[in-house]
Parts: C-alpha cells; sequence; structure tokens
C-alpha cells in the first residue's frame, strides 16, 4: 500500500506522508517520497512543495530504529563499504533529503506533529518550517540511544540556530515542544493547533505567484552561501542576475508592471506571474 500521496493544485504540490500506526520513516517509504521529489523537480506546472504528515498528531515521528538495527546487523557480516559511501539501505531517504535541500523549487514543512531524528532532518531540509500547537516533540534525539544524527542533522542544524544551541542540543539529545521550536529558530512559524497545513499553503501560495526563475536562482544562492567564500557567491549572483535580465520575459513583465501601477512592491498582478 502506497504510504506517499501528492495532491497538485495551483503550482502547488501536497506530500503526504503515512505510514501508520506510527509514521516512521523507513526504506520504503524514503523511496517513494524520492520518487515523488524527483517527479515534482522536473515537472514544470510545480512550483512549490509542501510535506506534512498523514498519521494524527505525527509530521514524520523519525527513522525507523528497527531498520537501523538490522542494517548494523548486515554491515557487521559484510565487508566494509568505501569511506563515505551511503549503506543501499538508507540510501533514498539521504538522496530524498538530499533532492529536497538542493532543487531549485522551494519546498515548505508542514509539521503536524512530531518530528524527530531523521523526520526533523527532512523539515530541515526544507526552505520553510511551520509548526502547529500540540502536545509533541522536535527535534534530534539520537544520542539517547547511542547514535547521531546521520541524515545531514549533524550540519544543517547549526546552520539554523548555531553551532553552540546545536551542540547543546545534539550532544543531550534534548527535543523541544513546538513553542520553544519557535522561540530558539528551529521552525518560522508557530500556528494554532490544526494550522500548519493552511499556513504553508498560504505561503506557498505567495511564492508560487513568484516568477519561477527568479525563486529557483535566489534559492539555490542563499543555500550555498555559508559554503563559499563571499566574493564567490557575489559572483555568481552577478551572474545569474544578468541571466534573469536576459532570459527571463515574465521578470521584465513584472518590473514594467511595478514601474506602470505606482511603484509599489507589496503590490502584485491579479492572479500572479
Amino acid at each position: 500500500m502506497p504510504q506517499i500521496t501528492v495532491e497538485s493544485s495551483n503550482h502547488i504540490a501536497e506530500i503526504t506522508l503515512t505510514n501508520p500506526p506510527r509514521g516512521y520513516l523507513n526504506n520504503e517509504n524514503a523511496t517513494e517520497l524520492l520518487a515523488a521529489l524527483e517527479r515534482l523537480a522536473d515537472d514544470a506546472a510545480t512550483r512549490v512543495i509542501i510535506l506534512t504528515g498523514g498519521v494524527p498528531g505525527v509530521f514524520i515521528r523519525h527513522y525507523d530504529v528497527g531498520e537501523i538495527v538490522a542494517m548494523a546487523k548486515v554491515a557487521r557480516r559484510t565487508p566494509q563499504s568505501p569511506p563515505g559511501e551511503t549503506p543501499a539501505a538508507v540510501a533514498a531517504v539521504h538522496q530524498a533529503i538530499s533532492l529536497i535541500d538542493s532543487m531549485s523549487k522551494p519546498v515548505i514543512a508542514a509539521i503536524n506533529g512530531f518530528a524527530q531524528g531523521g523526520g526533523f532532518e527532512t523539515a530541515l531540509a526544507c526552505d520553510i518550517r511551520i509548526a502547529e500547537a500540540g502536545d509533541y516533540r522536535i527535534g534530534l534525539p539520537e544520542t539517547n540511544i547511542g547514535i547521531f544524527p546521520g541524515a545531514g542533522g549533524t550540519q544543517r542544524l547549526p546552520r539554523v540556530i548555531g553551532m553552540a544551541r546545536a551542540l547543546e542540543m545534539i550532544l543531550r539529545g534534548r527535543t523541544v515542544d513546538p513553542e520553544e521550536a519557535a522561540q530558539i529558530g528551529l521552525v518560522h512559524e508557530l500556528t494554532g493547533q490544526g494550522g500548519a497545513l493552511a499556513r504553508a499553503h498560504d505561503i506557498a501560495k505567495e511564492i508560487a505567484e513568484r516568477p519561477p526563475l527568479a525563486v529557483g536562482m535566489a534559492k539555490q544562492l542563499v543555500k550555498s552561501a555559508l559554503d563559499r567564500p563571499l566574493a564567490a557567491g557575489v559572483l555568481e549572483e552577478r551572474e545569474l542576475f544578468n541571466r534573469i535580465l536576459l532570459e527571463d520575459d515574465t521578470a521584465i513583465d513584472a518590473m514594467r508592471w511595478f514601474l506602470d501601477n505606482g511603484e509599489d512592491i507589496n503590490r502584485r498582478p491579479a492572479g500572479g506571474m
């Protein structure tokens, strides 16, 4: 039975991960998620993607620990993989999370319940995280069971909340409620109970109305900003800005509309671009 569903309308695709009763991430649904993301990444009609959970009270609870234990047993019986090679049993989750991070289309996490371990690592790769109020936990508790975040959490969390706080949370295996998550910057916004998905759609609609080439290039530039010297980033920014002017008629139309309608940067043409 499929564990991933995709619904699309008005340039927005909503991906829901179920896997009842617990809402774990595992190799099976990560493979489905990767396939869905690859389709949407290549779909010109899709401009924004929302990722949410389908089990009540769960976004993605965490990666299935039983699968990790089984993977350890296999690894101990077989020759060691070359350094840096991802085991086949978890390759799909790494590829899916990397694609969320690297694709040009913005991805919004509508966190509607537990988001821990690999579940929160998936949310960390998203560009915007919206959480709703509720009795659940967010964070990376892996050190409590003798491992550490292995799907990008040790690298992405410091970029979101800073090294000092990321160290404290990861070393202690500390998770937080959604209110504290908003206070310390783990999520961008906190809504009332049941409101994360609706708010994610509001933001997705706003972004979908922007010319997609500019949005995609902006995501690419911001995502790579901390991984290289300032001069290199500014140079690529200049190059991509020139590409917009040379290649994107929608950008020229948007700027002309702005000039013709009172130069109010906060107004947009009805119906978007």
